[in-house]
Formats: C-alpha cells, structure tokens, sequence
C-alpha cells in the first residue's frame, strides 16, 4: 500500500481523529450483541494511546436516514469500547460544532472521546465542504481505520482528509494488503466463490476476476441467470431477466480465458420460498415449473469442495442459497468447511459469507475475514475507494 499509516507519525502529544466502522448489532435492550467490528479497531486505538496521543473517534451506526433516532445513538457502543479498552471512553451528544471542539480540546494523553453517530447529520453523506472543516478541527492528524465504510466518499472517510494530514490505520492496511496481494500476486490456483441474490450487483466483479482467476464458482440466486443464459429451465426462480445476455457474455468471456467458470449441476428445489415447503433435489436440467431453486445440490458441493481443496488461493463471497433457511443452508455449509478444511490462502468478504463462518465457529480457520461486505466487493471490481484515495501517498 502506498499510502502513509499511523506508523509514519509521531503521535506524542497530537489528537488522533480516527473514523472507525462501529456499526455493530443492537438488541431491543440496546446493547451490543457482536462487538467484531469494535475489536477489530482495539489494535489501532491501542497503538494510539501507547505512543501518546488522546483519540477522538467517529463512527456511523445503523440507518438514521440523516435524522437523530434515539435508538441509534452511540452510547452503548462506548460503553462495550470501555470495557474492551478498560479504560474510560466519554461521550458527546453531537459529532460536530463548539462543545464536539470543546470536548476534543480538553482531552489528555491517553484519553479517548466517541463522537456521535455521523449519519445524524444530512451532511455527512453529502460530503459537504462545511462538516469536512469542521470535523478537521478535531484532530491534529486523521487515521481511516474503517474499512467497511471506505468504498463511501462521506464527509468522515473522505471529505476531512483533504484538510488535514490524513493516514491508514492498522486494520484498513491489513485489509488493503491481503486483498490486494491476493488480487495482485495470488498463489494458485486461484479460486473466487461468488454468491448471493443478484447477479446485476456483481457483473463488474466477475468481469475484472475472470483476468485474474483460475476457476470461478458461481452459486446463490445469481447462479439462475447464468443457467438461463444457457437455456436451462429454471421454474419460478430467481432470475433478472435484464442481466441474461450479460450473462452469456461473462459465460464466453471466460471460455475464451480459459477460466473455469462452475456452474451448479444439481440443485435443491421448494414449491415455495419457505421453510416449510416441500423439498426435491434435481439436476439443473430437470427444475420441475413453479418450484423455484433456493440452494446448490449435494452433487454441486462436491465439485465445489474438490476445486476448493485444489486452490491455494480463495477469495468468497456471497452465500450459495437461502442460507436463513435451514433446509436452504447446506450449499453454504459445505463451502465454508471446505475452506476450513484447505489449506490454501482463505479470504471471507461479505456480511452473509462472515455470518455463515462465524455461525458455524469456523472464523479461526480461515486467514482472513474481510470487516467490509461493499468495500471488499469494489477492491474485487478493480475499484478505487474514495477513502483510501483521499489518504496521503507515502
């Protein structure tokens, strides 16, 4: 990564503002149910207060739609922070203005200030000018340490970098660094899984892939358009009839590539989008009309577990059903232990991939789990992030 990182800083003394990822999960009791995201930032926040700096932090939670809700303020996130941190974490009702500037002046070595949720104010996904400036009056030095949100040019992962120093945090290098060793300089063969709904989200990915993968395995409901395209009967499926002929292209594209791109063979059918529903487990050619796919089939897992074993490389992301679903979910199961059981390099992008990883107690087997489902996805697509973009080159 050429960008500079907390390392190139004396931070002896200087206020660190530092946008994290602290969306995490709240329960009706409002307390945080999975602080994952909060602990992958403990590393960077530590290494602050250990080189003498305070640290003012900010980070979005949840859906404001760019209106104060009760519900989505940051409270308990500092309050699990402190107990990470075992030390004290201080609040503010506000992210930015005279008492957000007041409270960060008056903060010592060692102490650390959680603003409110940025998204509380309409111009934090504007990127407005004013907000940038007014959040750089916080700090003395800027850290984007939030990889999850980087692929947004807002005004706390963009828009403040441009008034004042502005560097990478440890998590966002680490995430940087895998991601773009495995895309640039992988081990192979190289593998990617794709997965998930929609096909049309991920065209851009699978494009820029099939000039860098060895085999590509196609699962989830995107999988439906692909065997549309080559005039399979898929029932009441899932499909984007809109996205076909790309599909064909990509189908093509990867012929002429020599990628090997898998397809499922078998796969598991319902009469209805339920878990309740009646089941079969059908070739690909034999999809009964008005049922509709919801999983790849035990044939299909297979192939996959095989190729997978083969790979010294893996890259996933998206779920190979309706992994919600129990009787839906074993495409997805039989992915991520394959992936636990290889050898190869092993990277998790994606909120449903690290959902069905963690379910599963499987996270520790895997050598890396990406903090960033949309951000990762862009990386995958050869996109630059606006919040990594905005950071001063080395």
């Amino acid at each position: 990564m050429n960008k500079k990182t907390i390392r190139d800083v004396d931070w002896n003394g200087k206020r660190a503002l530092v946008r994290v990822d602290f969306n995490v999960p709240l329960n009706d009791a409002l307390e945080v149910t999975d602080d994952t995201r909060i602990r992958a930032a403990l590393p960077t926040i530590q290494y602050l207060l250990d080189h003498g700096a305070s640290v003012v932090l900010m980070s979005h939670l949840g859906r404001p739609k760019k209106k104060v809700v009760d519900t989505l303020r940051m409270t308990p996130v500092a309050k699990r922070l402190q107990e990470l941190l075992d030390r004290p974490v201080k609040t503010i009702g506000t992210t930015v203005g005279d008492a957000a500037e007041q409270a960060a002046q008056a903060l010592q070595p060692g102490d650390v200030l959680l603003l409110e949720n940025t998204r509380f104010d309409p111009r934090e996904e504007a990127n407005d000018e004013t907000m940038s400036r007014q959040l750089a009056e916080l700090g003395d030095v800027y850290v984007n340490d939030a990889f999850g949100a980087a692929h947004r040019a807002h005004a706390s992962t963009e828009g403040v970098a441009r008034f004042m120093p502005a560097v990478a945090g440890l998590l966002l290098e680490r995430e940087l660094a895998v991601l773009g060793a495995a895309l640039d300089n992988p081990e192979r063969p190289f593998v990617t899984i794709i997965g998930g709904a929609k096909i049309s989200d991920k065209i851009g990915v699978i494009e820029n892939l099939l000039g860098k993968v060895d085999a590509l395995l196609i699962g989830g409901g995107m999988a439906n358009t692909f065997l549309l395209a080559q005039n399979k009967g898929v029932g009441d499926s899932l499909v984007e009839a809109d996205s076909v002929a790309e599909a064909r292209r990509l189908l093509d594209q990867a012929q002429g590539r020599g990628v090997d791109l898998v397809l499922p063979s078998d796969v598991v059918v319902a009469d209805a989008f339920s878990a309740e529903a009646n089941t079969q487990i059908v070739s690909v050619d034999d999809v009964p009309d008005g049922w509709r796919i919801l999983d790849i089939g035990p044939e299909t897992r297979q192939t996959f577990a095989q190729v997978i074993g083969g790979a010294k490389t893996v890259i996933w992301n998206g779920p190979m059903g309706v992994f919600e679903l129990e009787p839906f979910a074993a495409g997805t199961r039989a992915v991520a232990k394959a992936l636990a059981d290889s050898s190869a390099t092993t990277i998790i992008g994606g909120g449903d991939s690290v959902a069905a990883i963690e379910q599963m107690g499987l996270a520790d087997k895997m050598s890396h789990i990406s903090t960033g489902g949309g951000a990762s996805l862009e990386l995958l697509e050869g996109k630059v992030l606006p919040g990594v973009a905005a950071l001063n080159p080395r």
